[in-house]
């Protein structure tokens, strides 16, 4: 099958070339037409052989050469590169900050200044900066100084002020450990499995259980934080140093894994850097319902 598009001028002549004869034992004699493509953008060329009523493969070249160096360069001659379609409208200017610019303006006439600005801007936009892992691999320091368990501090030292997800997993712990507690769950008086011997296959004696002396923990009060301080009230009301036990675990894996804290203390009514005064409209103090 032969296709022809004359798209030529008449002055161009029309070459047609026979098969040669040589190659005639290997190869299909098929018809080659060649048309010359100057300047002409709607020329085109279509190539086909036909062999014992099958349909060969087809080819067909769309465009002239000046097409074609169009497309793949630019209008001053040099090559395009590849861009995204979104472009650069998406990305924010982030060297256009007033407030960054004030601080790095007053760093030459007053350092002591700028530095008091920086440190109020991190304060204020802290969980909004990328951090890394808080956890300490240093161990989690345990003081007690004078603790009552009618009415007394526990306060938390961290090593940073902690984060929005810090804050949620600390409260979330001192609830679970009230709640426990409330409902008698830690009452060190009945600690029939954990006592009796690993060899025997273990058994519970109810009556023994609903006749120990209840224990109860009464209330505590909300997380308050100022930057890395943070203290709980608590009124555990009976004597139970199983609870402390169980929330000085939970919290020594917490320092561990999640935010390190340098100093867990029970007791005292002051401690170092916390300030009693302080609204909640001061930078880095938050109040937070257990």
């Amino acid at each position: 099958m032969l296709n022809l598009h004359l798209c030529a001028p008449p002055h161009q002549p029309l070459t047609i070339t026979h098969p040669i004869s040589s190659f005639r034992s290997s190869f299909v004699p098929f018809w080659s037409v060649t048309f010359p493509l100057h300047n002409h953008a709607s020329a085109e060329t279509t190539f086909g052989s036909v062999s014992q009523g099958k349909m060969g493969p087809k080819m067909s070249a769309k465009g002239s050469e000046r097409d074609f160096e169009e497309e793949d360069y630019g209008a001053d001659g040099e090559e395009e590169e590849y861009s995204s379609p979104k472009g650069r409208e998406d990305e924010k200017d982030y060297d256009r900050d007033p407030e960054f610019a004030e601080i790095l303006g007053s760093s030459l006439d007053d350092p002591q200044k700028a530095r008091s600005k920086m440190e109020k801007r991190l304060k204020k936009k802290r969980n909004k900066i990328l951090h890394t892992k808080t956890g300490s691999g240093t161990p989690m320091k345990v003081i007690f100084d004078k603790f009552g368990f009618s009415n007394s501090y526990i306060w938390f030292e961290f090593y940073n002020a902690p984060l929005e997800k810090d804050v949620s997993l600390i409260c979330d712990t001192i609830r679970s450990w009230h709640i426990i507690g409330r409902l008698g769950g830690c009452n060190s008086m009945n600690m029939q499995l954990s006592q009796a011997p690993l060899d025997k296959r273990p058994s519970y004696d109810a009556i023994q259980g609903a006749n120990v002396n209840p224990t109860t923990f009464y209330n505590l009060g909300d997380l308050e934080i100022q930057d890395n301080l943070a203290r709980v009230w608590v009124d555990i009301g009976t004597s139970e140093p199983l609870l402390l036990d169980i929330l000085i675990n939970a919290l020594t894996q917490i320092s561990s894994d999640f935010i390190g804290i340098k100093q867990l203390t029970f007791g005292g009514s002051k401690y170092e850097n916390w300030k009693e005064n302080m609204t909640l409209e001061d930078a880095g103090c938050s109040i937070h319902k257990i």
